[in-house]
């Protein structure tokens, strides 16, 4: 298992090259496709707020959580600037405080890449309890097909992993090979290899 990281200390030293503050372009192109209407949803591993805030102003209902206090100010404070109403929520995304129903659409941006490392099952757990059976969940995550050197890019997983660990509670939907936009590596922007996987909550 991978040690914990410290979050909100990666916001204090600015270190944050998944922040590109534009939402994410990925996420743009699956919603395009009408694959679900606007309604209640979860973002896990919100960051400051700039996809909830998007979703918000597509009629999402959004709950967004992160675990980083600091990231969560930002977001609020963006929220505000937008008019936008999101409910922000500080929480380890496994461990959830209760959120009510499930939702209909959970998302992540880095969030299932990283936690299966952590503590897969407590994952898989979360997102059974959080999303709706017939809901959907779209993870954008690392490709280890990805041939640029693996520690300047986020955690990668590979196609059949990805399979292997979700497939018991979601229906594959979509696999889609993307480039994640807006990385910003010290010095450079980058566009690490990714995946776009959307997956329908099983009965």
């Amino acid at each position: 298992m991978a040690e914990p990281m410290d979050w909100n200390q990666r916001y204090v030293e600015k270190n944050t090259p998944w922040d590109s503050g534009e939402p994410s372009m990925e996420l743009q192109r699956v919603l395009q496709e009408d694959w679900f209407p606007p309604g209640r949803m979860l973002e896990l591993g919100c960051g400051t707020g700039t996809n909830a805030i998007f979703l918000a102003q597509m009629d999402f209902e959004v709950t967004a959580v992160d675990v980083a206090p600091l990231a969560l100010e930002k977001a609020r404070t963006k929220a505000a600037e937008a008019c936008t109403s999101v409910n922000f929520l500080e929480a380890d995304a496994l461990a959830l405080p209760d959120l009510g129903a499930p939702f209909p659409f959970v998302f992540d941006r880095g969030v299932y890449h990283h936690l299966r490392t952590v503590d897969l099952q407590r994952f898989l757990a979360v997102l059974a309890k959080v999303t709706a059976i017939g809901g959907y969940y779209l993870t954008l995550a690392g490709n280890a097909n990805d041939p640029a050197p693996a520690d300047v890019s986020p955690p990668r997983v590979h196609a059949q992993e990805i399979c292997a660990e979700l497939l018991s509670l979601f229906q594959l939907v979509q696999l889609r090979e993307f480039r994640f936009d807006g990385v910003v590596i010290p010095g450079r922007k980058d566009a690490p290899l990714a995946w776009s996987v959307l997956l329908r909550r099983k009965s």
